[in-house]
């Protein structure tokens, strides 16, 4: 591999460890825990390796009792090295042949191997420029559980997997359920040898060899090197010697090996993730949420009283001046719920408490607007979603009232129109009035026998008597932003344009403000959600 395509292999393998670790700490909180400390010992580990010497290749030796591995081991090496075996403090530690001692003390110590062999040059395989470690490992299926567990940490530190396996248990279920199939994704870096093949006759060595490759395809592994061997008999072992070197000069294996890490801690990651994207929160889900809210906070009952409020002080102050006194004895619908602006103090309003059926359609509408949110969402992340969305429900009601309370409904503010009408209803009472008195010296003047003197009609009616009907008919006709409702069979029309006007801009100031309760305490929380989840299926991808 030349330099180019190994410079752009390990920029891929930092941005796989970067894209890794994004969607590990994206995850948090989501996934179980368990999951991510795998993930991270996954990260930690390629930190380490990619410290340590990258002009070494360490490749373990690995299989089950009776397999020959050592005697495979011994006949690559090209030297007796496993036949320290007795002189080892315990059978549970590996042994090392090393080719090319500088720079190999520290990667040997953070692998744990104490017993190190400096091997001498073996012509056409390694010599110290190689820069090679072969590691004879304990055996996976030992009885002893310090040996197993060397094995299982080994599996996970080792640049190169030599699997050395024999005619007999070649297709054991613990050595390919517990270690091959895991391993699926790490091919480019394992070998596969079917050792003591001088126990087979000769035309039952291709047909076992064919078996042993259609069980690794079905662990996934099927593109894997498969390579026979007797160390016995001394065949086979060039052609290991010759998959060891060409992984060793290539320098790659280091890469390889924790970029099939990366692959494996994703697809780790997406098995307890799932699948999918969250549907998010639409404009009509936020609109359908800000009204359910704006209910439950009773916006309707404060709607009403600001457009009773407007009819009663339009009356109280462009209404019949004969009568409009009367107003001031009905009490104010908003100084009763203590929101009006005139020197009370909002943040004490007086609106009904939320009771159950306003808390249970709190719930419902929080409820409803999750659901939408997290549609598509993998189950995790529903309920990730689903929290987010509950957390800020207990704080709702007190927000809610706070919101209505801190809005300014404009009910101090007067119209136009008022003073207009409250002159004309001052010139109606007065006309009625020189009506009334007109009429009352012509009948004083007739009680007393005097000269009464003729009255001016219009088209045949008396003045006086026009004078009062018009201004009685003027001074029980209020109006409201240019148009005259006029008494129907005795009762004022319930809501006139400019309260109806004056309800409908109060309505959207306090729809506004519960929005604002609705997206800081709901839907923020839900979309931050939405968003990490997006941004760790896009991480997810990265590393996979």
């Amino acid at each position: 591999m030349n330099r180019h395509a190994a410079a752009r292999e390990a920029s891929a393998l930092h941005r796989g460890l970067e894209a890794l670790n994004d969607a590990r700490e994206l995850s948090a909180g989501a996934l179980p825990q368990e999951v991510l400390d795998e993930v991270l010992q996954v990260l930690d580990r390629a930190g380490s390796r990619r410290s340590l010497s990258a002009d070494h290749t360490v490749v373990g030796f690995f299989g089950a009792t009776g397999s020959g591995k050592s005697s495979l081991f011994n006949a690559v090496s090209g030297a007796e090295i496993a036949t320290a075996a007795a002189r080892r403090p315990t059978t549970s530690e590996p042994l090392a042949g090393i080719w090319g001692a500088d720079g190999s003390a520290e990667l040997l110590d953070w692998l744990e191997v104490r017993n190190r062999h400096h091997a001498a040059p073996v012509p056409g395989f390694a010599d110290e420029g190689t820069g090679l470690i072969l590691l004879d490992l304990p055996d996976f299926d030992s009885t002893r559980s310090a040996n197993r567990e060397t094995v299982q940490r080994m599996v996970g530190l080792v640049d190169v997997l030599v699997w050395v396996l024999d005619p007999q248990k070649y297709a054991d279920a613990a050595v390919h359920n517990d270690f091959l199939a895991p391993l699926a994704s790490h091919g480019a870096v394992t070998l596969v040898v079917l050792n003591q093949l001088d126990r087979l006759p000769h035309h039952e060595v291709r047909p076992v060899l064919d078996s042993l490759r259609g069980i690794l395809a079905r662990d996934g592994l099927g593109q894997v090197q498969v390579l026979g061997a007797s160390a016995v008999v001394g065949t086979g072992g060039d052609k290991v010697r010759a998959a060891i070197r060409q992984a060793a000069m290539q320098r790659q294996a280091v890469s390889r090996r924790l970029a099939a890490d990366v692959t494996r801690a994703a697809a780790r990651l997406a098995e307890a993730s799932g699948a999918g994207e969250a549907a998010g929160a639409s404009a009509a889900h936020k609109s359908r949420l800000a009204e359910e809210l704006a209910a439950a906070a009773n916006v309707p009952l404060v709607v009403d009283a600001v457009v009773h409020s407007y009819r009663q002080e339009a009356t109280r102050r462009a209404g019949w001046p004969a009568t409009r006194w009367l107003v001031r004895f009905r009490p104010d619908p908003l100084r009763r719920l203590n929101l009006h602006r005139d020197g009370a103090r909002p943040e004490l309003n007086l609106l009904p408490p939320a009771g159950a059926p306003e808390r249970a359609r709190t719930d419902a509408a929080v409820r409803e607007f999750a659901e939408a949110a997290s549609a598509g969402a993998p189950g995790p992340w529903r309920a990730v979603i689903r929290g987010a969305a509950r957390e800020g429900r207990g704080r709702l009601p007190d927000a809610l009232d706070q919101a209505i309370a801190a809005t300014d409904l404009k009910a101090g503010r007067t119209s136009w129109w008022w003073a207009v009408f409250n002159v004309i209803q001052w010139l109606a009472l007065l006309t009625a009035l020189g009506g009334f008195g007109w009429l009352g010296v012509l009948a004083a003047l007739g009680y007393l026998q005097l000269p009464v003197p003729e009255v001016p009609r219009v088209q045949g009616w008396p003045i006086p008597t026009v004078m009062i009907a018009g201004g009685s008919a003027v001074g029980h006709c209020p109006g409201g932003r240019g148009e005259v409702h006029c008494r129907r069979r005795g009762t004022l029309p319930r809501h006139a344009p400019a309260a109806r006007s004056r309800g409908a801009a109060a309505r959207k100031r306090l729809k506004s403000a519960i929005a604002g309760v609705a997206a800081e305490l709901v839907v923020e929380p839900v979309e931050l959600e939405v968003s990490r989840l997006e941004s760790f299926n896009r991480a997810l991808a990265a590393a996979r």
